[in-house]
């Protein structure tokens, strides 16, 4: 996220002003969706030191960090003075409520992007929500900024889940510069490095964002340093992946006991070949366009070889109908709508549809790239007892083909004679 920069006569007197106006100090519990950064590092000094809550942080981990990390960041919450600090392992929960139907849909954003950032927001703001309720919280806070979508789906989720709790946003509130927060944390003594970091980074199991300068504008690309997963792979390998009922469960043979395992071992052996770079276009739920870069390896895969599979398994109009409704899904979900009762309504559709989606899919995995080689499943369409494709059939004659082609077309035959002239 980009945050919104203004001029400052002198940043620590603009900053007091700002937080004058932002309201004195109250008192109450409040729980902080935390990171560790910057933004929330801020977030915790504010609401303890210049608004008097009694902070109570939680960071949800949707894939994206190591037990070492979440150690360290719980221990720099407690630093910084909060009260409590939860931590939160969602991953299995983020793929059981989310991740599954993106591969059921095939959901790729715009045809690019599968939505790695916008659904696991979702996740977390479900979390923080839940934890604010058990802890009888009196306000709930986040970091976001007023330039991104994250503000909103955050807002959204915990206005339907925790109405009457209010929700605190010291950055958007402010409209505070990074340079304004580093002054205010370094007025009080906080310890922790500051250095500007060339590139915003958001890891998770369903992908990585990457921002940097490059895509500030609409036109330029990431250089190879900016990519989180450096190429360290060459030649060619073949990976075999076992679907049951629509869910990646075998990897090369190897079973696994949760699909998330799956994905994780998939990225391991996919990440290091650079596939899934690329650059998302996107209307933001605030009504601007933005870019941003990211790599994923395993859910681009995965997608394409699901998808794949479902041509072979499924019929003409059980593909049509998936597609309109993934579409709609996927669009729904990146404005944070996954509470609305109609996706419960479309998941229902995509679970039942994926009741033959069984079989192994064969990809090439290169440089930069990878290809589908083809599939193998008791399910498939494709059966040469039923003809082959441009060459022979066993389930119908010439003849009968002669008068299907009659029929099928006889409205537009008469359509056209009737408006000859």
């Amino acid at each position: 996220m980009v945050p919104l920069i203004y001029t400052l006569p002198t940043m620590a007197d603009q900053l007091h002003n700002e937080q004058a106006q932002a309201g004195t100090p109250k008192g109450g519990k409040v729980v902080l969706g935390f990171s560790g950064g910057l933004d929330t590092s801020y977030c915790v000094k504010y609401l303890t030191e210049d608004r008097g809550y009694e902070v109570h942080s939680i960071i949800v981990n949707t894939g994206g960090f190591s037990a070492e990390e979440l150690q360290q960041i719980e221990a720099h919450a407690y630093k910084l003075g909060v009260k409590t600090h939860t931590t939160v392992d969602a991953v299995k929960g983020y793929y059981d409520r989310i991740i599954k139907y993106l591969v059921f849909g095939n959901v790729l954003k715009n045809s690019t992007y599968p939505l790695s950032v916008s659904a696991e927001r979702l996740s977390q703001a479900l979390h923080i929500a839940e934890h604010a309720k058990k802890l009888n919280a009196d306000a709930v806070a986040h970091g976001s900024t007023g330039a991104g979508n994250d503000q909103v789906r955050f807002d959204m989720i915990f206005h339907i889940m925790i109405p009457g709790v209010e929700i605190i946003t010291p950055i958007r509130d402010l409209k505070l510069s990074r340079e304004a927060e580093i002054a205010y944390l370094q007025e009080r003594g906080v310890d922790m490095n500051f250095s500007k970091a060339m590139y915003s980074i958001n890891k998770g199991i369903w992908g990585t964002s990457v921002g940097g300068k490059e895509t500030l504008s609409s036109k330029g690309i990431l250089p190879e340093e900016a990519w989180p997963t450096q190429l360290t792979k060459d030649g060619a390998e073949e990976v075999s992946l076992s679907f049951e009922k629509g869910e990646l469960k075998v990897v090369n043979g190897q079973s696994f006991d949760h699909p998330t395992e799956a994905i994780q071992h998939l990225q391991a052996i996919a990440g290091p070949y650079g596939i899934g770079r690329d650059i998302h276009v996107g209307d933001t739920i605030i009504g601007i366009k933005g870019r941003v870069g990211f790599e994923a390896a395993a859910p681009m895969v995965i997608l394409k070889a699901h998808h794949a599979l479902e041509k072979h398994t499924l019929t003409k109009w059980q593909l049509g109908w998936k597609d309109q409704l993934a579409q709609f899904y996927g669009n729904w979900l990146h404005e944070g709508q996954i509470l609305d009762p109609v996706m419960r309504d479309i998941e229902a559709f995509l679970e039942n549809s994926q009741q033959t989606v069984t079989g192994t899919v064969y990809v090439q995995l290169q440089p930069y790239r990878f290809q589908v080689i083809g599939i193998e499943s008791e399910y498939d369409l494709m059966s040469s007892k039923f003809g082959k494709y441009g060459e022979m059939n066993t389930g119908f004659t010439g003849e009968d083909v002669r008068g299907f082609s009659k029929i099928f077309g006889n409205q537009t035959s008469i359509w056209y004679q009737v408006n000859k002239k």
